[in-house]
């Protein structure tokens, strides 16, 4: 039997395919970036049963998986866990020019590290450990880079 590929010409039409999308946050992170956007506040979440605060905030808690319904207004502050430099330039995946820094960052009254960027220091002087603040944008758009990036407090 005679194979059917043998005779279909193979052609090749370079270009690029737009597939418009459109997706939501649902209603905990919605609010999230509402308090954020609209008061420049920092919020969490915080578990009834083992009273673990999540930032940002989540829908269960994810030992319990009691429903997170008891909102905490969290300072702004927090403490460095880890962090990497990041030295390469990427357009499409990178936000930033490199070099810059991602850290996790473990806000004061949050049990959760949330990862943002580190700015306003040297990436060679970032540590484990250091005592960080919220650099809160001044134009504020609903999302998490309303969060500038987080600064050492002085």
């Amino acid at each position: 039997m005679p194979n059917w590929k043998d005779d279909v010409e193979i052609v090749v039409d370079e270009g690029k395919i737009s597939v418009p999308y459109s997706w939501t946050v649902g209603s905990t992170l919605s609010r999230f970036y509402c308090e954020l956007r609209d008061n420049g506040k920092i919020w969490g979440n915080r578990c009834p049963s083992c009273g673990k605060v999540f930032v940002p905030p989540k829908i269960k808690c994810i030992d319990c998986y009691e429903d997170l319904h008891d909102w905490v207004m969290l300072p702004g502050t927090g403490t460095v866990e880890t962090y990497t430099v990041v030295r390469y330039q990427e357009p499409v995946l990178h936000p930033r020019k490199a070099p810059f820094v991602y850290g996790v960052i473990k806000m004061d009254g949050a049990d959760t590290g949330l990862v943002h960027f580190i700015g306003g220091v040297d990436p060679e002087e970032v540590k484990v450990g250091m005592r960080v603040e919220a650099v809160i944008e001044g134009e504020r758009e609903g999302n998490i880079l309303d969060i500038k990036h987080f600064r050492p407090i002085k």
